[in-house]
């Protein structure tokens, strides 16, 4: 099963867009081999959102430019079966795969628990990473890579409701459950699903530049490029955990009115309890104290801003409920082991728009 990219209506969409093949960086001397290996009953939107962001760049960049995009699976039958109903045609066996990869990927799905114990399909992969220029996982793939070994010593992530698991099948790995994704050396892991299509993006950018993939991503309609590192839940939709009303209500009205008096007092009275109360349900319910999910969605405003808009760490701090710039540095520091400035020059972003992160920024990006 392969792709190439879509028909020629994309190429001629945009007169915009015709020319920025021209203007990509040229590091491959021809095209590039992208093998995605699917382990049926695979994700459906792992494997395909991986193919359009790279299929749509396919588009848009110069032949020598573009991706070589093979689909194998774990089955040798013509008929590939999807997770959640879905059915792919075509492809062939993954031990059919010869050459070197630039990049091999692995989707994930249910059809991944089962494959682990597969020393033919563990020994391929650890012959096919060294054969690769970069190998990844969306969301449960990682669990392939780990049982290849790959993943030893490595931070790597996987989707949240699978990191706990892959921590404790495999204790050489660094499980970091919190970011979309982590690059740590040539090997990149992400929370799978639509996060699949943020690494895809940022695998992109590396090799061809921000002005190909925000092309591919305004196509896509979908945001360039959320940060590796950022959060998989956000506090914005933390409000959504828990069914008490008015506290969900209250979560809603922080988030709108961070810049008010959100202390412990002033946030009990505004939903008539006392204040021990207030605390004791606020941390029941959501799992974290009040004024921690203050900070938090401070800090994550205070990360928008940073990423998006040219104002100064003083304005950045009233706006986002700072006593001061000092004070939003600390806590800033404390929370994500970098400073606000350092913050915003690893993920500059150019008149507010989409960002680009830098490729040698380790303590963000891997």
């Amino acid at each position: 099963m392969a792709a190439t990219g879509h028909s020629g209506w994309i190429r001629h969409s945009s007169d915009n867009m015709a020319t920025l093949a021209t203007e990509s960086e040229k590091a491959a001397t021809g095209p590039r081999r992208l093998v995605l290996l699917a382990v049926p009953p695979v994700r459906e939107l792992d494997l395909v959102g991986i193919v359009d962001v790279f299929a749509t760049a396919n588009s848009l960049l110069a032949a020598e430019q573009r991706y070589n995009i093979e689909i194998v699976s774990t089955t040798r039958a013509r008929g590939m079966a999807g997770m959640q109903g879905l059915h792919f045609t075509g492809g062939r066996h993954y031990s059919r795969v010869a050459g070197t990869m630039d990049t091999l990927l692995i989707p994930g799905g249910l059809g991944v628990e089962t494959s682990l114990a597969s020393p033919g399909l563990v020994a391929w992969l650890r012959r096919g990473a060294e054969r690769s220029r970069r190998v990844g996982s969306i969301c449960t793939g990682a669990f392939l890579l780990a049982a290849a070994g790959l993943l030893d010593g490595r931070r790597a992530t996987t989707h949240w409701a699978f990191a706990k698991t892959l921590a404790e099948r495999f204790p050489g790995v660094k499980v970091d459950p919190e970011p979309i994704w982590i690059r740590d050396g040539k090997f990149y892991s992400s929370a799978g699903v639509t996060s699949g299509i943020d690494l895809s993006l940022a695998l992109l950018e590396e090799d061809h530049g921000r002005r190909i993939a925000l092309a591919v991503a305004r196509t896509l309609v979908v945001f360039l490029c959320r940060p590796g590192n950022q959060a998989q839940f956000s506090a914005s939709l933390r409000e959504q955990q828990t069914e008490f009303r008015p506290l969900r209500d209250l979560q809603i009205w922080i988030l709108e009115h961070l810049r008010e008096d959100l202390s412990i007092p002033a946030l009990a009275a505004r939903i008539a309890m006392s204040e021990r109360n207030f605390q004791r349900v606020f941390t029941r319910e959501l799992g974290e104290a009040p004024a921690h999910y203050v900070e938090n969605a401070r800090i994550e405003a205070v990360r928008r801003k940073l990423e998006r808009s040219t104002a100064s760490l003083d304005e950045i701090a009233a706006a986002t409920g700072f006593s001061s710039a000092d004070v939003m540095n600390r806590a800033f520091q404390r929370r994500l082991s970098t400073t606000p400035a350092e913050y915003r020059a690893r993920f500059r972003s150019a008149a507010g728009g989409s960002l680009r992160a830098r490729p040698d920024s380790p303590a963000i990006l891997a």
